[in-house]
């Protein structure tokens, strides 16, 4: 695939989601202009990169749908949702064809021409047909024959029609021309609906020539012809008259919204009145030379003075309204602006950014060996010298992260159309609630998240929201919500899928999980525990299978591939009121700040982001296994006892306080080793089961340190916790130790 078709593809599959939002956001308001703009330019923009690149089975289909878009803008159908519904399928098969463009295949396979041809039969026949345009005729009455009516202010009511102000040469009755000739010819194109004949030019009667034209005519024409069809009713005396068309009212919107619709490539206002219409090649022809002949003439009386506008001389000479004017000005500004902001933009290959960052892991860990050596040798020059380098890497490392970071909020916007059709498929009215989507983590991990959130999403709607009945009956409203939210806390991004539904019911969990044998029965567990049985494999509660869930599939899958991505989910629910999934995951997948420290001979990294303070462990601490930390429960662990390192503790031990969730422990290590940065490498399939690593790294000496999983470290400790008795010592909770 060549360089200009990987644009094109590129460039498409964003428009194609532009285009899928706008659908969405129709089916909620059909008569709102802009939406309906956005939808046509897409489409446009995706037909006509396609004849670029000659991509004919592309053009072929998107132009039916620009046709269907066509009739939509113009008024002609009407936006239902199963007009929304087609072309939703529509904008699938599109990026099928896309697919098979980027695969670089000549033509569609059978199976995908015969989807898009039965697409477009049912566009043809249900929106496109001649019966169709009929129909939608006869229920409107055409302006020609009666024209749009509207209600002046006053109680008067008049027709909306093009105003057409006329002045006759002196010259053309000698000429050989009939100025009522042309009156006559103007009604083939529509209905005269008032002419007021001017006669303000005519002198006195012995002053009269009689070969000498004095008339002028201000003309109401109610007509269904475009401005450049009725000035060539005068193109035989164009020269010789003078001539101004101003379009009704009615028009001013129809005009903005084809301005709205123009190429980004139209940057002149005189170019874009033309293109839409409002102003034609001779008006423009003729504004521009008076534009021409007043700069001059500026110019000879002074300098300093600034030449008149061309949309000033357009609306003087009464061609155009100022609304018209204006909107082209605002028109050029977006594109100018837009064209500034794409100058700065670069696309670039994912897998060379990879490299990127890759090869920013390794200069991490050489900095890291050169500050080393310049400690062991000593030399305050060369200490200096690596601290400036150490430094100059740190900010490298971040602005090559910085790269890869995306906005969730892209991903979040997907839902739309998953809400929207799940929710019609199962009956309900679920509406989806965003929230947080300009918040930012790592691109490979909003790739791999999608998954995860479609589980939870599909769930929610199917188990958790109620139907209307139930809602109703609960005294709840009958539309159902559903909410996406993302946010950072401590170093982490937590991504929220909450819904208003019926809850976790916690003893139907309990009893599946006991009829399976998960867990025992008469076993206490708390109502995390309960809540989290769900992601084990094969639990379902659900005692009718459907077409989205109650297999036993796809909870567990969750968990594991939020489990690859070193995150972790939280459940939290109330019976009756909805449930709350929390999403915790790492800001990026590769590099992170990191707090070193030593047990016997090994060294581990605890990320920075989750460390809150250390503290030094106090004598006859042997025998317990928390802390009073300043009044307050503060249970710990301790590494020597987690990995069985045999060797004898150290006199003086530290305890590294962390944090994770909202939820605070200690770690006890032999001694505090200071920051480091770490470059996170993943460790083999082998180790996958260890608890408590989270990864390894490589120090400046080349030796390797696990990463501590503060993750696991604080929910043994939790563990431990229900099963003992701090209070009973006297020493009170903390908000967030006693939510352990």
């Amino acid at each position: 695939m060549d360089e200009i078709t990987n644009v094109f593809v590129t460039e498409s599959r964003e428009q194609l989601e532009a285009m899928e939002s706008a659908l969405l956001e129709l089916e909620k308001t059909p008569d709102d202009i802009d939406t309906l703009n956005a939808i046509f330019r897409a489409a446009h923009t995706i037909k006509g990169g396609a004849g670029v690149i000659e991509c004919d089975f592309l053009v072929a289909f998107t132009h039916l749908v620009e046709s269907a878009l066509d009739k939509l803008r113009n008024g002609e159908i009407t936006a239902d949702g199963d007009l929304i519904a087609l072309l939703l399928a529509c904008s699938d098969h599109m990026g099928t064809l896309i697919g098979v463009l980027e695969s670089g295949v000549s033509a569609p396979s059978p199976e995908v021409t015969i989807d898009g041809d039965a697409l477009l039969a049912r566009l043809q026949r249900d929106w496109l047909s001649e019966k169709q345009d009929e129909t939608k005729a006869s229920s409107v009455e055409p302006l020609v024959s009666t024209g749009t009516v509207h209600s002046s202010g006053g109680g008067a009511v008049e027709t909306d029609c093009w105003h057409i102000s006329l002045r006759f040469g002196p010259d053309v009755l000698r000429n050989g021309m009939d100025p009522l000739s042309f009156l006559r010819f103007l009604t083939t194109l529509g209905r005269i609906e008032e002419i007021k004949t001017l006669v303000d030019a005519m002198p006195d009667a012995d002053q009269m020539d009689p070969e000498s034209c004095y008339l002028g005519f201000e003309i109401s024409f109610a007509s269904d012809a475009d401005k450049s069809a009725i000035e060539k009713v005068f193109d035989f005396v164009r020269d010789e008259c003078t001539l101004h068309i101003l379009p009704p009212h009615s028009k001013l919107s129809d005009y903005v919204a084809l301005m709205l619709a123009l190429p980004e490539d139209k940057m002149r206002l005189g170019e874009i009145l033309v293109e839409i219409g409002a102003l034609t090649p001779s008006e423009l022809s003729e504004a521009l030379g008076a534009q021409s002949q007043a700069a001059q003439t500026a110019g000879e009386d002074n300098d300093e003075v600034a030449p008149p506008k061309l949309g000033e001389i357009l609306v003087d000479q009464q061609v155009v309204q100022p609304e018209l004017v204006a909107a082209a000005v605002t028109r050029q500004k977006q594109v100018n602006d837009k064209k500034i902001a794409e100058s700065r933009l670069i696309r670039i290959q994912a897998d060379k950014l990879d490299k990127l960052i890759d090869l920013v892991g390794e200069l991490v860990i050489a900095g890291a060996s050169v500050n080393l050596l310049a400690a062991r040798s000593r030399m305050g020059e060369l200490i200096e010298a690596a601290s400036l380098t150490n430094r100059l890497v740190e900010d490298i490392r971040d602005s090559a992260l910085q790269l890869r970071m995306v906005q969730i909020g892209e991903t979040f916007n997907r839902f739309n159309r998953v809400v929207r059709d799940v929710s019609r498929e199962l009956g309900k009215d679920i509406e989806l609630v965003i929230t947080g989507g300009d918040t930012e983590l790592d691109k490979s991990m909003v790739e791999k998240i999608g998954d995860p959130l479609m589980h939870l999403v599909r769930n929610a709607m199917d188990h958790g929201i109620e139907s209307r009945e139930a809602r109703l009956a609960a005294g709840k409203s009958e539309k159902g919500r559903l909410e996406l939210n993302a946010y950072h806390d401590s170093g982490s991004i937590v991504i929220e899928v909450v819904d208003d539904g019926g809850g976790l019911n916690r003893d139907k969990i309990l009893a599946k999980a006991v009829e399976k044998g998960i867990i025992q029965p008469g076993q206490t567990l708390s109502d995390s525990e309960i809540y989290n049985l769900i992601f084990e494999a094969g639990f379902s509660t659900v005692e009718q299978v459907s077409n989205l869930s109650g297999r036993g599939v796809g909870m567990d899958v969750v968990r594991r591939n939020i489990q690859s991505l070193r995150g972790s989910v939280e459940i939290t629910s109330e019976m009756g009121q909805g449930s709350r999934f929390a999403i915790r995951l790492p800001l990026t997948l590769a590099i992170i700040d990191g707090f070193l420290v030593g047990v016997g001979t090994a060294s581990y990294v605890i990320p920075l982001d989750s460390v809150v303070e250390c503290i030094e462990l106090a004598n006859g601490s042997n025998e317990r296994d928390y802390v009073n930390l300043r009044g307050e429960v503060l249970p710990f662990v301790r590494l020597r006892e987690v990995f069985e390192v045999q060797s004898d503790a150290p006199p003086r031990q530290n305890v590294v306080v962390v944090q994770y969730a909202g939820l605070k422990a200690g770690i006890v290590v032999d001694q505090l080793l200071g920051e480091f940065q770490t470059v996170i490498k993943p460790l083999g399939t082998i180790f996958r089961h260890l608890r408590g690593i989270g990864g390894s790294t490589i120090l400046g000496s080349g030796e390797v340190a696990l990463i501590v999983d503060v993750q696991a470290l604080v929910q043994r400790c939790a563990q431990r916790e229900e099963h003992s008795g701090y209070a009973e010592h006297g020493l009170k909770s903390s908000g967030s130790t006693a939510r352990l």
